[in-house]
């Protein structure tokens, strides 16, 4: 009980410090270039953080809340920057005295009338391990109950833009389209020229409606009038001229969608293998070294040349001995019937023991299969990640119905037995379905 109170008391005081620390400093004056850099900061890291979410490194859930957590951090630092300077505000000075005075007393307070004395207990730690256990098990009802919560929230504050948006994205991710589009008109009603809003706009209205034409084409355009590089406009925008077969047009917008995503990435790949079947629909030469291609597969816009991943025409490179994984994936005759031939299959390599990040990961076609593979520590996901760092690895095999790198329930899946860094000859079987 003595050590709880000194823990208590030094959590009180780090609290104190945490509140009065910035009600007695004095405000700074940076003007308004402050503010346009945190801005700018904040598109581009926005932007890393869609293309990682297009390249399957992070999750749909992982990519809301981390935008959600960028928002809210740049935000503060605008409304700092943006501040005038001058001394400790004297509303500033009777606000930390007042908390000073009252935030321990209503601490003890609290805790007489609300404490549970007995969690001091040993027979009482293992229900509050369990209990702790269930706060983190994220379930789709729960992520419901939050939305529902926030969207009653949001009628309360209707100017909260950021609220919108991550409202609209949480609806997006449960595939909840029509109320996705609701809460991006809300938000683009208060943020009529964000780029990066209004082609996500235009993706959910093209999904809800089964089609780009109208008024998602609008909205690409809009998207693209305010930042010409907007990779998910530029996609859907070369989407859209794909399907009404302006080959020319489809070619010119994912040249430019090349430009501004990472050239060594599985998306570019992709892009440059569907732009080569655009210029050879439409009889066009390709140009010098060219490397262009398609949209990322979104809830909209899946055309068949559009996420596709030709089969090689020659055998992959041999790996250097010793850091790199190999083997052939196949596709279980019992399931073959689940699978249409332009369906994706992600070929991923993840720690056999430890979190469940893909280390590596390389996409392929139900047609290209059986498959053969090769995963080294070139293709890695993240620096630190990287396969050699593992003793032991487990190579999956995912058929993505939905063309979604992050498994969902439906998709056909197979794994390996765990193996060594060096290993050849692994065999993966598609031979389950996802609940």
């Amino acid at each position: 009980m003595t050590a709880f109170i000194l823990i208590a008391a030094a959590m009180v005081a780090a609290a104190l410090l945490w509140v009065l620390v910035p009600l007695l400093r004095p405000r700074r004056a940076e003007g308004p270039a402050a503010e346009a850099s945190n801005l700018a900061i904040l598109r581009d890291q926005r932007a890393e953080l869609e293309a990682d979410l297009a390249n399957g490194v992070i999750t749909r859930e992982h990519f809301e809340q981390a935008v959600q957590e960028l928002t809210q951090r740049v935000a503060e630092d605008t409304r700092a920057a943006s501040a005038p300077g001058g001394p400790i505000p004297v509303a500033g000075a009777w606000t930390a005295a007042i908390v000073a005075g009252t935030l321990p007393i209503a601490a003890a307070l609290l805790y007489l009338l609300l404490g549970g004395y007995n969690a001091f207990s040993p027979a009482a730690a293992p229900a509050a391990a369990a209990a702790q256990s269930g706060e983190h098990d994220m379930t789709p009802e729960k992520v419901a109950a939050m939305a529902s919560n926030l969207a009653a929230r949001l009628e309360k504050e209707p100017d909260n833009a950021q609220g919108w948006i991550v409202l609209a994205h949480t609806y997006y991710a449960m595939k909840r389209f029509p109320e996705a589009v609701n809460a991006y008109e809300r938000a683009a009603q208060l943020m009529p020229n964000d780029a990066d809003l209004l082609a996500d706009y235009a993706d959910a209205l093209g999904a809800t409606q089964q089609s780009l034409l109208g008024k998602p084409l609008d909205l690409i355009n809009r998207a693209l009038a305010a930042d010409p590089k907007q990779w998910k406009a530029l996609a859907l925008a070369g989407t859209v001229a794909f399907d009404r077969k302006d080959y020319k047009q489809a070619v010119a917008y994912w040249e430019r969608l090349q430009q501004v995503i990472p050239p060594e990435s599985e998306m570019s790949r992709s892009v440059a293998s569907s732009i080569a079947e655009a210029q050879e629909l439409g009889g066009i030469k390709p140009a010098a070294a060219s490397a262009t291609g398609s949209p990322p597969a979104t809830a909209a816009a899946r055309p068949p040349a559009a996420v596709a991943t030709p089969a090689p025409t020659t055998p992959p490179a041999p790996a250097l001995p010793g850091t790199a994984i190999a083997g052939t994936v196949t596709l279980s005759s019992v399931l073959a019937a689940k699978a249409s031939p332009d369906d994706a299959v992600f070929i991923f390599a993840r720690p056999a023991q430890g979190p469940k990040m893909p280390l590596a990961v390389m996409r392929k076609k139900v047609r290209d299969l059986p498959a053969s593979f090769s995963l080294d520590d070139s293709m890695a996901m993240a620096p630190e990640m990287k396969i050699s760092n593992f003793a032991e690895i487990v190579i999956g095999a995912r058929v993505a119905k939905s063309g979604n790198a992050a498994p969902q329930s439906g998709d056909l899946e197979g794994f390996s037995k765990p193996v060594k860094i060096g290993a050849a000859g692994v065999a993966v079987v598609i031979d389950a379905t996802r609940p």
